[in-house]
């Protein structure tokens, strides 16, 4: 009974960090359980990708690959994890929780008869089996999660949500055992392009050190009475520009646009911080124009240093939920901070 590591590649044939996490989550469950540790890969060329980790001591290195495998498409990708998990006779199935992965593995796990529990935390060995950690009810209680793995034939599945272990290194040469997977009316969906904006244009950044969160007072009436949401943004996005850092936001703010108010136009729920939007997890965090209640402050319990800047004394930030809090206006900061980064 083995454990399979299924990965696939990035746009240009390298594994992204997510799997490389996932990675060393895999080898340390198979020391623990003492079963073999086997690998999938699937993408357009998994060269580059087998390289990176030849020397992680799996017992076999099986792939997909091919153009029409380069592209995220559920149909092929489905077919390809449920071959690479029937070549390695795998039981268990380990995979990063990726946006790729997230469409295609619970349709692979259905045709393989086997089951599947997603963006897992941590992962323990007991009694000979794997104990997932999870989240659940939007991150505000953790479980673990026990099956019987004798009542289904298929391989339990697991995908492990990135930040949460350390990225593996295990350069190496390997033996790629290629796997074929007839592409009989599986390529009526093609991909004709991507549009995405320039990597200097996003302000969601999952690996940048800094999270902003900008919450709704960055459009109330500031000092002079009126409000200046065209110079918010402007100072948002140059702090952004200067520190190459990530973009949150309060619900609230990016509610404001349902109702007729100004609003910051580069802001859309993608953004949302908090118990009905993201949990990201970045170094540290810095929280701007928000007062730090519990349904936002819930999706900061990733970030390692938390500050916040309000002018209120009182605020939820004060009360234990930041490392920092400086009581100052976020304009008057935001600027000073900008002119120092631009000398």
């Amino acid at each position: 009974m083995s454990i399979l590591y299924l990965a696939h590649t990035d746009d240009n044939g390298s594994l992204s960090k997510a799997a490389m996490e996932t990675l060393g989550t895999a080898k340390q469950l198979a020391d623990n359980l003492g079963r073999p540790l086997k690998v999938g890969l699937v993408g357009a060329d998994v060269t580059q990708a087998a390289q990176s980790i030849g020397g992680c001591g799996a017992e076999a290195f099986f792939s997909v690959s091919g153009e029409a495998f380069g592209q995220s498409r559920y149909s092929t990708d489905a077919a390809a994890c449920a071959a690479l998990c029937t070549a390695a006779e795998a039981k268990i199935v380990l995979a990063p929780a990726t946006a790729r992965f997230a469409r295609c593995l619970p349709g692979a796990a259905y045709r393989l008869g086997g089951r599947i529990d997603t963006n897992i935390t941590a992962l323990d060995a007991v009694d000979g089996n794997p104990l997932p950690t999870r989240w659940f009810y939007r991150q505000r209680m953790s479980g673990q999660v026990q099956r019987d793995m004798d009542s289904f034939d298929g391989p339990w599945v697991l995908t492990l949500s990135p930040g949460c272990a350390e990225p593996a290194e295990f350069p190496g040469e390997a033996a790629l055992q290629a796997v074929d997977v007839p592409l009989d009316n599986l390529t009526r969906t093609t991909v004709t392009g991507v549009k995405k904006p320039d990597a200097d244009a996003q302000t969601i950044r999952p690996d940048a050190n800094l999270l902003i969160v900008a919450g709704a007072g960055w459009t109330k009436k500031q000092n002079d009475g009126q409000p200046h949401v065209k110079e918010a943004g402007e100072m948002l996005l140059d702090f952004l520009d200067k520190t190459k850092s990530s973009l949150g936001s309060s619900k609230s703010l990016v509610d404001l646009g349902s109702e007729g108010q100004d609003v910051l136009d580069f802001l859309t729920h993608l953004h949302q911080v908090g118990q009905t939007g993201s949990t990201p997890r970045h170094p540290k965090g810095l929280a701007t124009c928000c007062h730090g209640e519990e349904p936002h402050v819930v999706g900061w319990r990733f970030i390692n240093e938390r500050r916040a800047i309000n002018l209120d004394a009182g605020c939820g930030w004060a009360h234990g939920k930041a490392d920092v809090l400086y009581v100052a206006d976020a304009f008057a900061v935001m600027k000073k901070v900008n002119e120092l980064l631009a000398k």
